[in-house]
């Protein structure tokens, strides 16, 4: 076991220029525009009080958005903000491979507000085209099957459906049969995972 003492990124906030803070393409977290409108009062009154959450791509010198869009469009839209900001945003890095960073933002949205279906479709047909099964996203993403399936349907593609067994959709859910294959799933896509980073 390692002796290294794990440290959360917000005990590790950057001071990052906003021209080097990109969105990501994925965030189906949708905000109204008087929520929007408190946001910038919060943010005029209070300052930022929280991170945005980024992952840095090296290649490119650039922190991609994970969480925090809407604080980052904030500073965007009003020269006040920026200028008293000194174009600089608070910014917490996490190193995740894509899929993880997409379930990371989905837990943020989750936990907090709504997000759009449709966006949310689209990433769920991302995750199932990079290889990530139904129970990986179950677990990451905090989703039942049903609401995945629903999502899957929403998108139109067949492709999505490989893994479904319509024909046992009226028969009795065996929950400890559901939980071992989830397990297994769960176990074969680490292994991919690790093959993968290796």
């Amino acid at each position: 076991m390692s002796d290294k003492i794990y440290k959360s990124p917000a005990y590790q906030v950057l001071s990052v220029p906003i021209e080097k803070i990109v969105p990501n393409t994925y965030n189906p977290n949708a905000v109204a525009p008087p929520e929007m409108r408190l946001l910038y009062d919060s943010i005029k009154e209070d300052g930022y009080t929280m991170p945005i959450v980024c992952y840095y791509s090296k290649p490119q010198d650039v922190y991609v958005i994970v969480d925090g869009f809407h604080r980052y469009q904030i500073m965007l839209n009003h020269k006040d903000i920026y200028q008293r900001e000194n174009g600089m945003l608070p910014v917490t890095v996490i190193n995740k491979p894509l899929s993880n960073r997409m379930a990371s933002t989905i837990r943020h949205n989750r936990a907090r507000g709504s997000h759009d279906v449709d966006l949310m479709s689209n990433i769920v047909k991302e995750l199932h085209t990079i290889g990530r099964s139904d129970a990986w996203i179950s677990k990451h993403m905090g989703m039942s099957r049903d609401e995945i399936l629903r999502l899957k349907q929403i998108t139109g593609l067949t492709e999505l459906f490989r893994d479904v067994k319509f024909g046992q959709a009226w028969k009795p859910v065996d929950e400890t049969a559901v939980q071992m294959e989830k397990e297994k799933e769960e176990s074969l896509s680490e292994e991919t995972e690790e093959i993968k980073t290796t």
